[in-house]
């Protein structure tokens, strides 16, 4: 057991790509409920009501789908000091430091072993509600946001690789981070693992590829207040015609109370609700699946629909 690494503070943006840029503004803005705070070349830069910093989600025109780069906010500058040391001896691809954009300052950008491009920043810019989104409780981020589902905040993404072991060691060495459960197969592989770099169950999760795809994204994710809000974005999502995948129901791995939909280019996008659980345990021990009591479906019987293993984003021929 060694001691957590808190270097890292929280999963701050992920910028996601789409080649219908139109109708997935329309989708995350109308329908799913995200509030617009800028537009800038070909990026919207996005954030849910409570969600402090000026972006969370940056959607991306561009000819392909899946994810462009994920953010992770330090807990200090020295702390980004002491991360890009151990990242720059690591041994996985560096891309060194960028400018930022709107939502942040300079960010230190790095690969995992499949293609994804991680970064990470301190400075940043906090959202400043104008005078018709001041909310009236002044410890809330904005005014509370009655357009479409409106999630609270951004809550984590879960990437795909080809091997989890791989991707393990590179979230335990880059990030510091924990993994807080996992799926063991029968042939000795991780079938997946959930990481954390502070209290929260998990931050970001990876899964095994089955689509023989290459640095794709599984899904993005924000919370909820609570499971009724998923049940209402439900009946939402079914007016407007959005592609429900699977749910609303319960994980049993985290216990998450979810609903998965497809937005219009294809990327998955997942609503959530974790309840009051946190990992407060500070030698918390990680949870470990086997394959067959995953393939028991989840917490209260349904089953994983075929589509949840193989689709990702940008899609392969196989699909």
């Amino acid at each position: 057991m060694t001691e957590p690494c808190f270097d890292v503070a929280h999963l701050g943006h992920v910028e996601v790509l789409t080649n219908t840029f139109d109708e997935s503004l329309d989708f995350f803005t109308r329908v799913y409920g995200l509030k617009l705070s800028a537009m800038d070349g070909d990026s919207a830069y996005l954030r849910a009501w409570d969600d402090y910093e000026f972006h969370t989600l940056k959607l991306t025109k561009s000819d392909t789908t899946g994810v462009a780069h994920i953010g992770y906010r330090v807990s200090s500058e020295a702390a980004l000091e002491r991360r890009v040391k151990v990242i720059e001896t690591s041994g996985y691809m560096v891309h060194g430091w960028v400018d930022g954009d709107l939502g942040h300052g300079r960010a230190y950008r790095f690969e995992d072993p499949f293609g994804h491009v991680f970064e990470l920043y301190w400075d940043t810019v906090k959202y400043d509600p104008p005078e018709d989104d001041k909310p009236a409780l002044k410890n809330m981020s904005s005014r509370f946001h009655a357009q479409g589902v409106s999630p609270r905040r951004i809550d984590h993404l879960n990437l795909l690789a080809e091997d989890v072991i791989q991707f393990r060691d590179f979230m335990i060495t880059c990030l510091g981070s924990r993994v807080t459960e996992q799926i063991r197969l029968n042939n000795g592989r991780l079938g997946g693992c959930w990481f954390t770099i502070n209290n929260k169950t998990y931050d970001l999760a990876c899964t095994e590829e089955h689509g023989r795809g290459q640095n794709r994204l599984h899904h993005v994710t924000y919370a909820t207040d609570q499971r009724e809000d998923i049940l209402r974005a439900a009946d939402i999502f079914l007016e407007n015609g959005v592609h429900i995948e699977t749910g609303p129901h319960k994980h049993a791995i985290q216990g998450t109370f979810f609903l998965y939909v497809w937005e219009p280019a294809g990327n998955r996008v997942e609503l959530a609700n974790a309840g009051a659980r946190l990992i407060l345990q500070p030698d918390w021990e990680t949870i470990t699946w086997t394959e067959d009591e995953r393939k028991k479906g989840q917490a209260w019987g349904l089953k994983t629909i075929e589509t949840f293993h193989t689709h990702g984003t940008p899609p392969v021929t196989a699909e």
